[in-house]
């Protein structure tokens, strides 16, 4: 394959945080980024995200860190309730990590602060798709399906970055068909609320966890909560096959909803805009063929669980740019660099995720009760401080805060 030239011009599919990111970062160097969008606008909005070391070391130095803001604080807090809405002091994950930990925030506020650094000149195309993907020694060449007009255009690029989530078509194009995707048989239903839950603060949030299964409202200092269900199933598919408010009511079923959470499930029901999905990973051999690479969730997707998707989809486009700097003339050298440098960070934050799962739907009445005895020990304030400690010191929490795309990798913990 023939060398890359200094600077060149390069596809970005997706217009989420890892595209975005990506997009800004690769202007910074020189490229000519072109965006391509499935949806026929910008979106808005978002569920609950927190924003770790990792990704607030690539903000700053992408310039969006404080356009992206914070809607945390000590202001925000967290209830452990039940069905009969007995609530006591609880922990939202926002406050992890001690006085520097994440921020808490909605997907949009990243979106927005890095689209906000994206030259008025970059061009975005809506409503538009990758249908072919083919590559010689020059470029790679890709059919885009204009699915408003009806319209199809073949373009030759120079990078093809697939930025376009778990269930990439530019994965899929460019890779082929394989078990990417690995379930972790639990599902999700996430949105934003317009107003505080009934009977709460406006900056009041609440846990609902029980064997298998989970509510949350997490709190902002100003806007209303996001609230998520999540519950483990057996039959992903079964899912799918009814209408998702119906799905997460069997999920929590057959006990009587009570009146809390039977408002969530009409708070969620109402909402114009809802996600619904399966909770999975996504695990390959290599993250790049040709002069196509993936990155985000296309790559990794290290689901929610692990908070670590928008640190990741922000630091793993910093750091792409940083690597096609560093190798002018060289794509594949450039593509290999940032993947060595990536992946044993990404590996480690999937096999987190796995643990972290617990604090937010314990998988049985087993892990029920070893969350239970951790929160009623949280409740006092010496064992929360000597706690606070304690995770701001561990191996999980130091991961979280690596700032992974500078050009040597370093475990120093990073300042919000």
């Amino acid at each position: 394959m023939a060398n890359a030239r200094t600077s060149g011009r390069a596809l970005v599919v997706g217009l989420g945080i890892a595209g975005i990111a990506t997009a800004v970062r690769l202007r910074q160097i020189g490229w000519e980024p072109v965006i391509v969008e499935r949806a026929p606008a910008r979106r808005t909005g978002g569920y609950f995200i927190m924003l770790f070391g990792t990704g607030a070391a690539s903000a700053r130095r992408l310039g969006v860190l404080d356009a992206i803001g914070d809607r945390g604080g000590p202001a925000a807090i967290t209830y452990e309730v039940n069905r009969a809405g007995r609530r006591r002091p609880g922990m939202s994950p926002a406050s992890i990590g001690g006085p520097v930990g994440p921020r808490a925030l909605l997907r949009g506020d990243v979106e927005q602060g890095l689209f906000a650094a994206l030259p008025d000149d970059v061009e975005i195309r809506y409503s538009t798709v990758p249908a072919r993907i083919t590559q010689d020694e020059y470029a790679a060449e890709v059919t885009l399906h204009d699915t408003a007009a009806g319209t199809t255009v073949t373009e030759r690029f120079d990078l093809v970055v697939g930025a376009d989530g778990m269930r990439s078509t530019v994965r899929e194009l460019a890779f082929g068909p394989g078990q990417y995707l690995h379930p972790l048989n639990y599902m999700i239903g996430a949105t934003v609320l317009d107003r505080p839950i009934d009977g709460f603060g406006p900056s009041e949030g609440l846990v609902l966890t029980e064997p298998g299964r989970s509510a949350w409202a997490f709190p902002f200092t100003d806007h209303a909560p996001s609230l998520l269900f999540s519950y483990r199933t057996g039959d992903i598919d079964a899912e799918f096959t009814r209408p998702p408010i119906e799905s997460i009511r069997e999920a929590f079923g057959p006990e009587p909803a009570g009146p809390l959470l039977e408002s969530l499930f009409t708070r969620y029901e109402q909402a114009p805009d809802a996600l619904f999905d399966s909770v999975q990973q996504v695990k390959m051999p290599s993250w790049h063929r040709g002069r196509v690479v993936l990155i985000g969730d296309a790559a990794w997707c290290l689901t929610l669980y692990s908070g670590m998707g928008a640190s990741t989809g922000i630091a793993g486009g910093e750091l792409l740019g940083t690597m096609l700097r560093r190798h002018p003339d060289d794509l594949p050298g450039a593509l290999d660099a940032w993947q060595t440098q990536m992946r044993p960070f990404i590996e480690t934050h999937q096999a987190i995720a796995l643990n972290e799962r617990l604090i937010f739907t314990p998988h049985n009445r087993k892990e029920q009760i070893m969350r239970a005895g951790m929160m009623r020990m949280m409740r006092s304030p010496t064992i929360r401080r000597i706690m606070g400690r304690v995770t701001t010191g561990s191996k999980g929490m130091q991961a979280k805060n690596v700032d992974i795309a500078l050009p040597e990798p370093t475990a120093e913990m990073t300042a919000r």
